[in-house]
């Protein structure tokens, strides 16, 4: 059994073969697309669009649009193939269409501060964690995912207009790693993307931060190896569809859907490692000096009218509740973190901010209320929701206690 759990899935089921299309980032005028075909039979690969009416009966032009062909996919993208379709109509309806027979459909984003024409809110859903097969049952599908299908249940009629993925996509060191080379990393890809739950839940465009876990447990090494290798299919497959980094080769992200904003914090390839200083040093950064100066001017800047929300997304917890782990979290870079704190209490009324984090396999809701006598009002306080797994082993007993002031 045990034999099972740890060397089925890699050996026998590398998923080379897996072919497949999904929606990434979806704009008001755009939408990303990845297409992974290893058939070259299938070459080449023509993608086109159509804009669907509404069930008012809608009088809109439904011709298919080419996007464009790909003439040739080999491995060195791990046969995947990124494409924009772009001059898109705000709020609107579309079906996508590629001729290896894959096609889906998305609706655009309502423009910057405004909502579906209504309805007065913005419904998106966040976890993070993924494992097949995990906790192992060995009567399963190696690549089953049950978090799938239970999210599957709740998708239509969450009407969720997108997945903020938390981190943790691949767990590359669980049971056991199988290789350090980015075809090992490609692998734990693959094998998400191959399992027979996918499907029922890629009806929504999937957007994503980096973990350790795509990485190695803990992993606060910066840009060492394994490092490179573990990039390798998370750009392929991840940042190729993600938002607009904030600035050229980030891998953090910034964008704005109707009344809300967010920024995707990358926590692991820029931080000081947790063990270098003390928890509260100057010198110690989880974002360093170019991510952190672009997540304060995105708390400090003004939105459009009509944006009532700033998200601040992050694979780990921002509270220092959690009593397991916390070096690895935002509890060791405290002194950034009360930069970063009096910087959203500084956010104008009227505007609220929101952390999600993930990582932690249980919830927690947070408050960061101002210090008492300080110029900030209570009003103006923050807070964090932290979600996972979305498929991996919940933890039984909590970790989680508060301490004062969050």
């Amino acid at each position: 059994m045990v034999a099972d759990m740890v060397y089925r899935t890699p050996l026998m089921y590398p998923s080379r073969d897996v072919s497949f299309a999904r929606v990434g980032y979806v704009s008001d005028t755009s939408a990303k697309l990845l297409v992974r075909e290893p058939d070259t039979a299938q070459l080449p690969i023509f993608v086109s669009y159509r804009r669907v009416p509404k069930p008012a009966g809608e009088m809109v032009d439904e011709t298919w649009k080419s996007v464009g062909k790909v003439y040739w996919l080999s491995n060195e993208t791990d046969y995947t193939y990124t494409t924009t379709i772009d001059n898109l109509q705000p709020l609107s309806r579309y079906q996508f269409a590629v001729s290896n027979n894959h096609n889906g459909y998305f609706t655009t984003a309502p423009r910057p501060g405004l909502t579906d024409s209504g309805i007065d809110k913005l419904t998106f859903v966040t976890s993070s964690c993924i494992k097949p097969r995990f906790p192992y049952n060995p009567l399963s599908h190696p690549l089953s995912i049950p978090g799938f299908r239970h999210l599957s249940n709740w998708l239509p009629s969450l009407k969720a207009s997108f997945m903020l993925f938390l981190g943790d996509f691949i767990y590359i060191d669980v049971p056991r790693r199988m290789g350090f080379d980015a075809e090992a990393y490609r692998r734990e890809y693959r094998q998400v993307y191959a399992s027979p739950a996918w499907p029922s839940v890629a009806s929504i465009p999937w957007l994503h931060v980096l973990d350790d876990h795509e990485i190695a447990n803990d992993w606060d090494g910066n840009t060492t190896d394994p490092y490179p290798a573990a990039a390798d299919p998370w750009n392929l497959y991840h940042t190729s569809v993600n938002p607009p980094p904030v600035s050229p080769n980030s891998s953090y992200f910034s964008f704005t859907h109707g009344p809300a904003s967010f920024f995707l914090l990358d926590t692991r390839r820029y931080r000081t490692p947790s063990s270098d200083l003390p928890s509260d040093s100057p010198e110690k950064s989880m974002l360093g000096p170019a991510q952190l100066s672009s997540l304060l001017s995105f708390l400090s800047r003004s939105e459009p009218q009509g944006s009532k929300w700033k998200f601040v997304v992050t694979s780990i917890p921002f509270t220092r509740n959690w009593r397991f782990g916390s070096s690895d979290t935002w509890a060791s870079y405290l002194h950034e973190r009360q930069t970063i704190l009096e910087t959203m209490w500084s956010v104008p009324p009227g505007t609220g901010v929101v952390i999600l984090s993930g990582d932690r396999h249980e919830f927690a809701a947070t408050a960061f209320p101002p210090p008492e006598g300080s110029k900030w009002p209570v009003s103006a306080t923050v807070h964090e929701f932290s979600t996972s797994p979305l498929s991996m082993f919940y933890l039984p007993v909590r970790t989680y206690e508060e301490r004062e002031g969050e």
